[in-house]
């Protein structure tokens, strides 16, 4: 199907006739491919008569090859629709090794954290699971989310001029609504040699509300008015995590504990932090050396750290 998006992706009207003989093949066949990717993949594709074929909003979609030029020594696996960019970097991580990155055009079965669904439009976001190898021990995850929101961030600003703001443990923010989330997953022994599965969504040009979507969301699309270079932006979102993974490998998430906390987006407000059944209010006052979160309990300040955890805003008054 990604031979026919390509000629589709201008948004323009293309009859059958020349599609099939681009593609090789009868308009009977142009038709059936039509319906897969509308039943497959989601897209809204309008059918005129005397005009031909066109898709309801054009499609930029990612070039691998672009990517693989700029990163030759980086392992670039493209897919046009997966269950999960993670799923498959872990497949992938028994037969290649690491670092490895995993891009997708469409998730069927993306996941957020707490087995919430990622929701993954075709070709309108960007779906990236990064493998890292664990070689220096566990500490070198420590506060592993943080340094990954940092890059995330970075990325955002460099390619839109955007001051994206942090959540704890892994939400990137502009005006409080969410425009990416990271999930990481640790992979095999601690003790020997183990990888970490760094997933990556960022909205990048999704405008239509989606209803499976429980909280403000936003994308840097709706932000700046303009479609954002989907390629582009993979390219400078592997930059910057090659950058920051690098430091945070020699040096440590306390070397850019001071950097996460000018962009966390909760510092000095009240919240309640739940964790399993139970939950704690606080004050958010910072975070610590191994990306804890720190809250001020009854005078007394007290760190948490864990996957399963997570913040709400109480009144601040």
């Amino acid at each position: 199907m990604q031979d026919l998006l390509m000629l589709l992706a201008d948004g323009s009207f293309h009859s059958g006739s020349d599609l099939g003989r681009q593609l090789g093949v009868s308009r009977a066949a142009v038709w059936k491919r039509i319906q897969r990717i509308t039943q497959e993949l989601g897209i809204s594709v309008q059918s005129v008569q005397g005009k031909g074929y066109r898709l309801a909003q054009p499609l930029q979609l990612l070039n691998g090859d672009v990517i693989r030029r700029v990163f030759p020594a980086l392992p670039v696996y493209m897919y046009e629709s997966l269950g999960s960019t993670n799923e498959q970097a872990k497949q992938l991580l028994s037969e290649h090794s690491a670092p490895m990155a995993v891009l997708a055009e469409h998730q069927t079965q993306g996941k957020g954290r707490r087995g919430r669904e990622w929701v993954s439009p075709f070709a309108q976001n960007l779906y990236l699971s990064y493998v890292w190898p664990i070689t220096e021990g566990l500490n070198q995850i420590d506060g592993l989310s943080l340094v990954v929101g940092l890059a995330v961030s970075k990325a955002i600003q460099r390619l839109s001029g955007i001051a994206a703001l942090l959540k704890w443990p892994n939400d990137v923010l502009i005006d409080g609504r969410k425009v990416a989330g990271i999930l990481l997953e640790l992979i095999g022994d601690p003790v020997e040699l183990c990888h970490v599965v760094i997933g990556i969504g960022v909205n990048l040009n999704m405008l239509d509300l989606v209803d499976s979507i429980d909280q403000e969301w936003t994308s840097l699309s709706k932000e700046m008015g303009a479609i954002i270079d989907r390629t582009l932006f993979a390219q400078v979102l592997i930059e910057e995590l090659d950058r920051y993974l690098e430091k945070q490998k020699t040096y440590g998430f306390a070397s850019m504990k001071a950097e996460w906390l000018t962009q966390h987006a909760w510092q000095g407000r009240n919240a309640v932090l739940q964790i399993g059944s139970h939950s704690v209010s606080g004050k958010v006052v910072g975070v610590a050396d191994k990306g804890e979160l720190c809250l001020l309990v009854e005078g007394e300040e007290r760190k948490y750290l864990g996957g399963e955890l997570s913040l709400r805003l109480q009144d601040d008054s």
